[in-house]
This record gives C-alpha cells, structure tokens and sequence, in this order.
C-alpha cells in the first residue's frame, strides 16, 4: 500500500478550506472573459449575445467557467459528506489538494486549447472527488 506523507494541518479544517479555495476558483476563468468581452465590445444590454464574437480564447474560457459550477457542486457535496463523517486520513486531505490544484490547472489548460492537459485536470478533479465520496460511504455505519 501506498503511504501518504503527513499534512500540516487536519484534514478536516483542510477540506474546509478547499471548499473556500473551489469556491474562488470558479471565478478565475471569468477575468479572462471579462477581457474578452472588452476586446469584443461589451453590450450591457445583451451580454449573451456577445458570445458569437468573443475571440476563442475567451469562448473556452466561458466554457471553463461553466464547467467550474457543475464540478464545484459535486466537489462541495463531497468534501461536506467527508467532513461531516469525519475524514480524517492524509487521503481525504490530499484527494481535497488534488482537486483545488485540477481546478486551478483546469482552465489554463482550457483557455490554452490543450485539450489533454484539460481531461487530466478534469480526470484528477473527477477522482478527487470520487475519493472523498467513497471514504465518507465506508465511514457510514
């Protein structure tokens, strides 16, 4: 079996404060957008409209941001869900580090158009996740 190196703080305040990370995360696709949107010329009166004129980049990066919602929603589910039961193994802490640095990377790689760096991310964020989903299910008695 794998041994994880100790974390400097409990996993459990380390899970709370991923879930403020996630949270600020989901932000960060948005500044590129808003640049986008000022290069574009940016219409206060339909700003969705705006979308079909965006440069790529800022295309994709509306897309990440969409993308930051949905997974931020599962993520906070599951690190509450751990939290709640208990964690307390390296293993939830660093499945919480995973996760804030898959989504820190997430839309980089997006924005960029590297598609594989992006499904890494994404497939890193998933697995986080799923861990902490499944630590919480086997905690349950």
């Amino acid at each position: 079996m794998i041994s994880l190196p100790l974390l400097p703080i409990p996993s459990q305040t380390l899970l709370l404060y991923a879930i403020a990370a996630a949270a600020a995360l989901v932000y960060l696709p948005f500044l590129v957008v808003g640049y986008g949107r000022l290069k574009a010329g940016y219409d206060m009166a339909a700003p969705r409209s705006l979308f079909d004129k965006l440069p790529a980049y800022a295309q994709r990066a509306t897309w990440a941001h969409a993308n930051a919602f949905e997974s931020f929603v599962l993520f906070a589910a599951a690190a509450l869900m751990a939290y709640i039961t208990g964690q307390q193994s390296a293993l939830a802490g660093w499945a919480a580090i995973a996760y804030v640095i898959a989504r820190l990377l997430y839309p980089v790689f997006y924005i960029l158009n590297v598609p594989i760096g992006r499904s890494l991310m994404f497939l890193t964020g998933s697995l986080s996740i799923t861990t902490l989903f499944g630590l919480s299910l086997l905690t349950i008695k």
